[in-house]
């Protein structure tokens, strides 16, 4: 019957920045593209950190393919940015606005709901005019096949659909990448996990407290010791008229240490050192979450298979230099190579090659190197062995470390030592750069915060009732509710917390046949759709139906 299917050249699954990229570049080489996206409008189901850039070296910007995304869809220009190393009261800033513009054109902060909505206008515009369209709400949930090839997409709303190529731009959680066998959620190390609170700002306040003109904005990232020891950091981004404030850290690190991620986000949001910009208001816009892929890990070399090619989260393609992340840069070339790689196949007459076309694209254009760079792999394999990591953390926690930091500050090699690409892309995942290098820097070279922090976040029941939600049925399954399988999902979703009543996993002891059992029960109404547990529990993990679940209105 698959030949009374519908049939386009290409579809397109997404509508973000790396699924607005194909669609655009399909679109204008004459390419009859149709675009499925699973939220209302493109935008309600994402949520980033976010700073978008525009890298010198990339074969592919946003602003080239939309000439007026940064006066339309983006917020303020980043031009300053600064890292804090915290220890209690004591805080030591370092300037990396070096790193931070090296290969880089611009650097936007966006609002994923204001930014994909914006796209999602153009893309539309531009798909019809090639006998296509986008279409809102509309889950695609798996691959169609024909013996065993993949030849199009099966959607939870709307009979199969055919096409000749396939670019999954459908996130971290992409049902087309698991249906291929290409990703996987079976390792909380391959992982971070970002949390993040849009806070409202008075007018001009941005530009007042942060000492920035209108058309400028400043990142300022946060480690050190007020984050439990668990390996990540904080950061938060100027807006136009609000801020970006969040967290992000390693999710087998969340998982080891059993640290709630809103607790985490409350202890960055109350610090002393963020009196000077909240003031004593504090108005929270939303709460959000997410998964992220690290690419070092898991960037996937070969992200295609038969008609289908992956880009952006859905292969696995973040970066993370240090504390310079980057994801949606790399989703817009990818997104455009692929599209490219389609083109060039066709017009020879063999459209079969497009996915071995697109690999070879990305090595060529140098996007895998910067997400896979060897020489991490190279030094990982020394750092991040245990007896190394451990003997690093003492040697910097000791006296005689406090005495190289100070060294290293007066002769000017800390401040070059955090401003280089190359070491920066080396950097182990251990404690040591994100918890014990930055507490000794601050407690060695720190000034006190004098100021009092005094705003009162939103407890975690009043963040989930303030999200907006159209539930469907339960789109996860516990496949196993003993605590020992599913129980880390209880702290480690951005939902749930051990000692409160609500969320998604809750924990639970109930008496059975005259003994104990530990158990975890599932409510997925207040689902944020991250991801968290279908990587730390037992589950059976689908997106909900088309436009059902949260609508997040910020992103």
């Amino acid at each position: 019957m698959t030949d009374d299917y519908e049939h386009y050249e290409a579809v397109v699954v997404g509508a973000g920045p790396g699924g607005a990229a194909a669609a655009a570049t399909l679109a204008q080489n004459g390419v009859e593209t149709l675009v499925l996206e699973r939220g209302v409008e493109s935008g309600s189901k994402n949520v980033s950190g976010g700073l978008i850039y525009a890298e010198s070296s990339a074969p592919y910007t946003i602003d080239g393919l939309f000439p007026d995304f940064r006066e339309e869809a983006s917020e303020r220009p980043i031009t300053e940015y600064y890292l804090h190393n915290v220890a209690g009261r004591q805080v030591e800033t370092i300037d990396l606005t070096d790193i931070h513009e090296h290969d880089t054109e611009w650097s936007d902060a966006v609002l994923r709901r204001q930014m994909d909505s914006w796209l999602e206008q153009r893309v539309h515009e531009m798909t019809r005019e090639t006998g296509g369209g986008l279409l809102t709400g509309v889950r695609v949930d798996g691959l169609l096949r024909e013996a065993g090839e993949i030849v199009g997409v099966t959607c939870e709303e709307l009979d199969p659909i055919k096409a000749d190529a396939i670019i999954a731009a459908d996130g971290v959680n992409s049902e087309l990448a698991r249906d291929a066998g290409l990703m996987d959620w079976e390792d909380p190390e391959e992982w971070f996990q970002g949390v993040k609170a849009v806070v409202d700002m008075p007018e001009g306040a941005v530009a007042e407290r942060f000492g920035v003109d209108e058309d400028e904005g400043a990142a300022h990232l946060f480690s050190g010791d007020l984050f439990e020891d668990v390996r990540g950091g904080g950061f938060l981004y100027t807006n136009d008229d609000s801020l970006s404030i969040g967290t992000v850290f390693h999710l087998d690190s969340l998982v080891a240490e059993e640290a709630e991620p809103h607790e985490l986000l409350d202890a960055l949001l109350t610090h002393p050192l963020l009196d000077q910009w909240l003031q004593g208001e504090y108005e929270e816009l939303e709460y959000g979450a997410k998964l992220v892929p690290d690419s070092k890990k898991v960037a996937h070399p070969s992200p295609h298979r038969g008609r289908l090619m992956l880009v952006g989260d859905a292969a696995g393609q973040m970066q993370a230099q240090g504390p310079i992340i980057k994801g949606m840069n790399h989703a817009v070339s990818a997104g455009a190579l692929a599209a490219e790689a389609f083109v060039e196949a066709e017009s020879r007459g063999r459209p079969e090659e497009a996915g071995q076309r697109y690999e070879t694209k990305l090595r060529d254009e140098g996007v895998m190197k910067k997400l896979r760079p060897t020489r991490y792999n190279v030094a990982s394999a020394v750092g991040e062995n245990g007896a190394v990591a451990s003997l690093t953390d003492s040697l910097v926690d000791s006296a005689v470390g406090r005495l190289g930091i100070k060294a290293a500050d007066r002769l000017g090699v800390l401040k070059r030592a955090f401003n280089s690409p190359f070491l920066m892309s080396v950097m182990p995942d251990t404690k040591t750069p994100y918890v014990t290098a930055p507490t000794a820097i601050a407690e060695a070279l720190g000034t006190p915060v004098r100021e009092e922090n005094d705003v009162e976040p939103p407890d975690l029941d009043d963040r989930i009732g303030d999200l907006t939600y159209d539930v469907g049925d339960p789109h996860i399954e516990l496949q196993d509710n003993s605590y020992a399988a599913s129980g880390a999902a209880v702290a480690a979703c951005p939902v749930s917390a051990k000692d409160f009543g609500g969320g998604c996993y809750r924990d639970e002891t109930v008496q059975t046949n005259g003994h104990e059992e530990h158990l975890v029960s599932l409510d997925t109404q207040p689902c944020v759709e991250c991801g968290t547990c279908a990587v730390v529990a037992d589950t059976e993990w689908e997106h909900p139906a088309g436009g059902k679940g949260v609508e997040f209105k910020q992103g």
